[in-house]
């Protein structure tokens, strides 16, 4: 795998929102974007960077010394140093696509394979199963990688570096490749300069971080081991989840850099022979133009190069229109739970017994005590602590409208507490591993019961808490996470996403055995594995995934991988209800999931799959505003390829995407989309067609029957939509289905009737 990551405290560093501020001497680090590279050839690319930067500074010197980094091997553009005007001046060039001034980018975030049905027993594995990811090379942008880790040892059988790999491993501080690289971790970059030059140069006194692809933050090595992780038997969190660890593509290879300027990883990661892209970071809206985001550009570059990019959709729900990554030639991943829950026994006096959830290893025993004692009205914050020492308690606490555990907990932990109960709505209790003092997770109607036990004793119950328990199949699973971030796009609103939910909570994965767990300094705790949630935890699931069904299927496009597991996915949970979201008590919508819960061994068998070709991303562009000039300048060169916008016509709704998105339906429209069977070519073969209506719509399909010929593999179909309704505001979701009587090839379908002043009232 090729991983790139942040190379810095918390955050991953590199580029997006077009800025142009008032002429100042200020200078900030922008990227200046060219679009493809014209001359294939990196030294005369650069040069050609250096000729366009050198309009807006007095010498060739000069910008030399402010450039950052050229982008020249597989698209064109730079970084450097500038002022407001001068960035104003070159954004004005014909031969320049964008200019953005570079911003912060924030990280998202061992039964898992197993919830997904990858088994670890070869007498259960399907045929396509056995290649494992074999010689699929996943990238992963994070904050770096423990190359000791057992998850990045190359085992036995492991067969040689494919011959189609350029990277290198980049030595580092406490980074030597002859050691640190294998035939598993095949490669680590590491990036500085953006960071540094917009935030002045690491203070290796104080930063823990490593001058390198080393990662402390953590990160990254639980990400890569999560998408790629050789398998490693007996992993644990202090005997909490144990089992055996391993990547969903385990054979696959990983290649990582710590990512720190986004397209300087991008242009590498393409141009080294990167298969998969796993890259869990992000910018919370409002969100940028496409082209004025180093992650827009990179995966598309990726895209048309056939690399599949895997974004996290954020961490910002349980409200709507706050997913990122949103670009239709990427996917997007939400995150849900798995079927495994950590019940921790609460005892009050040795005669009361209740249940919550938690992370932890040792029994706890001290007195129970109400927050109101230490907090002014309750309340678990900071602010409203009176100065009351909490020693030897187990404070209780309830949730408020702003207040999230993590606040209370450092409350607690500054009152001297002993640990918190926290009870929150019951969309939300989470176990966690506790980032300041031993936390256990209940519902608001537990904590209501334990609040009245502890109002009608006469004196503070004495509480046990036992050591935490690890459970699987008894929780309703997956659930879609509160905090995972909804739909639908802020910017492109007819493009479905996230696409996919995979799981993301409690993932047991590698760790950077010198790193405490909660990364607090009074953490004296050091473990190999840890457990993480976040959307980046379920985004290396899927590009895992993407491994596998690049391995198996090595011609397929971005596209063709996309569709395949999105047109698998389940939408019921293992009680065969429908998928919960969390944040409500309500199922999921295409919102929340996007198409459904990932589900690999179908996703390699899809049956039908919605591919896309350049015209499609064309007419996306078009539509979004771009100029057939700046088409020509983002889009490879083809025989048969017209950038010509005014050839373009239909909406967003008729690109090839596997799900269909309609928000402003206020009169009938016909959209069209184009299937091919990659099922058994040899025989011929019929699917029929039938739909879920969104409610007051009507759907109508034709043909409903696509037959399938040797001769005849690609068909296409048409969707007419009719609102039936007076409406605003509102989305309905429905969905079609192609069916041969095996493979069930699922579309979302999700329109917004928007004709309230069509209609005299």
């Amino acid at each position: 795998m090729a991983t790139c990551h942040l190379q810095s405290f918390w955050v991953l560093f590199l580029a997006v929102s077009l800025y142009f501020a008032h002429t100042t001497s200020t200078s900030h680090v922008y990227i200046v974007y060219l679009g493809i590279n014209q001359f294939h050839d990196p030294i005369l690319t650069s040069k050609l960077h250096i000729q366009v930067l050198s309009d807006v500074f007095a010498s060739e010197e000069d910008a030399k010394r402010s450039i950052l980094y050229s982008y020249s091997n597989s698209f064109s553009g730079f970084s450097a140093k500038l002022s407001s005007s001068q960035a104003t001046i070159l954004a004005r060039m014909d031969k320049v696509v964008s200019v953005f001034r570079s911003k912060t980018l924030k990280l998202h975030t061992t039964r898992s394979w197993d919830f997904l049905g990858l088994t670890l027993d070869e007498t259960l594995v399907t045929p396509m199963e056995f290649t494992n990811g074999q010689d699929v090379v996943v990238g992963i942008f994070d904050t770096g990688v423990w190359p000791e880790s057992e998850s990045f040892q190359e085992k036995p059988g492991m067969r040689p570096i494919p011959s189609s790999w350029k990277g290198v491993c980049v030595e580092g501080e406490k980074f030597e490749p002859a050691k640190a690289c294998n035939r598993k971790l095949i490669g680590a970059r590491y990036y500085l300069k953006g960071f540094e030059q917009e935030y002045g140069p690491l203070n290796m006194s104080g930063n823990p971080e490593y001058r390198s692809a080393r990662d402390f933050l953590g990160h990254g090595t639980h990400t890569a081991s999560t998408a790629a992780g050789s398998m490693v038997k007996n992993a644990s969190f202090f005997g909490i989840g144990q089992g055996t660890a391993r990547g969903g593509a385990p054979w696959a290879r990983v290649a990582v850099c710590t990512e720190a300027d986004i397209l300087a990883a991008f242009d590498d990661a393409l141009h080294d022979g990167v298969h998969v892209i796993s890259a869990s970071f992000g910018a919370t809206p409002p969100l940028s133009p496409f082209f004025a985001s180093s992650a827009d550009i990179g995966s598309f570059h990726a895209m048309q190069l056939g690399i599949t990019v895997v974004f996290s959709a954020g961490n910002d729900g349980p409200e709507p229109s706050l997913v990122q990554n949103v670009a239709p030639w990427s996917l997007c991943v939400a995150a849900s739970t798995i079927d495994r829950s950590f019940p921790t026994e609460i005892v009050l006096d040795s005669n009361f017994t209740i249940m919550g959830q938690s992370i932890i290893s040792k029994e706890i025993k001290g007195r129970l005590a109400n927050a109101i004692t230490y907090f002014v009205d309750g309340v678990c914050s900071l602010g409203n602590w009176n100065r009351k020492l909490a020693t030897g308690r187990v404070v209780l606490c309830f949730y408020t409208p702003g207040l999230v555990y993590e606040i209370a907990q450092v409350a607690v932990k500054t009152a001297k507490g002993l640990g918190l109960i926290f009870a929150e709505p019951f969309t939300k209790p989470i176990a966690d591993v506790d980032d300041d003092i031993p936390t256990l997770h209940v519902d608001i109607n537990q904590g209501t019961i334990i609040g009245n036990y502890l109002a009608e004793s006469l004196k503070l119950p004495v509480v046990q808490i036992s050591p935490s328990k690890t459970i699987i199949g008894k929780s309703p699973a997956p659930t879609v996470v509160y905090f995972s971030s909804r739909g639908p796009s802020s910017i492109s609103p007819d493009i479905l996403k996230p696409d996919i939910t995979a799981p993301g909570i409690n993932i047991l994965a590698a760790w950077p055995p010198q790193t405490p767990p909660t990364l607090q300094p009074s953490d004296d705790r050091l473990v190999r594995w840890n457990f993480q949630s976040g959307t980046s935890m379920s985004c290396p699931h899927v590009s895992g995934v993407g491994a596998l069904l690049k391995s198996v299927h090595p011609g397929w496009s971005p596209a063709a991988t996309r569709s395949a597991i999105m047109t698998t996915a389940y939408t019921r949970d293992a009680s065969h209800d429908s998928i919960l979201a969390g944040g409500s008590m309500a199922g999921s919508t295409p919102f929340d999931m996007g198409a459904g819960h990932i589900n690999p061994l179908k996703a390699m068998d899809p049956g039908l799959i919605y591919d896309m070709k350049t015209s499609d991303y064309i007419l996306f562009l078009c539509n979004t505003g771009y100029t057939q000039e700046q088409i020509e300048r983002i889009v490879l060169p083809s025989s048969g390829v017209d950038t010509n916008c005014k050839n373009m016509h239909g909406p967003n709704a008729n690109i090839n995407y596997p799900s269909i998105s309609v928000p402003n339906l206020r009169s009938p429209i016909t959209i069209k989309r184009t299937v091919r069977n990659v099922g058994c070519g040899k025989k011929t073969t019929v699917y029929f067609g039938v739909t879920k209506e969104p409610d007051g719509v009507e759907v109508v399909i034709w043909p409903r029957v696509l037959i399938f010929s040797p001769s005849k593999q690609e068909k296409s179909y048409y969707v007419t939509l009719k609102p039936l309704k007076k409406s605003e505001g509102r989305y309905d979701f429905g969905e079609i289905v192609w069916s041969d009587g095996f493979h069930h090839v699922r579309s979302p379908l999700v329109v917004l009737v928007n004709n309230s002043d069509d209609f005299t009232i």
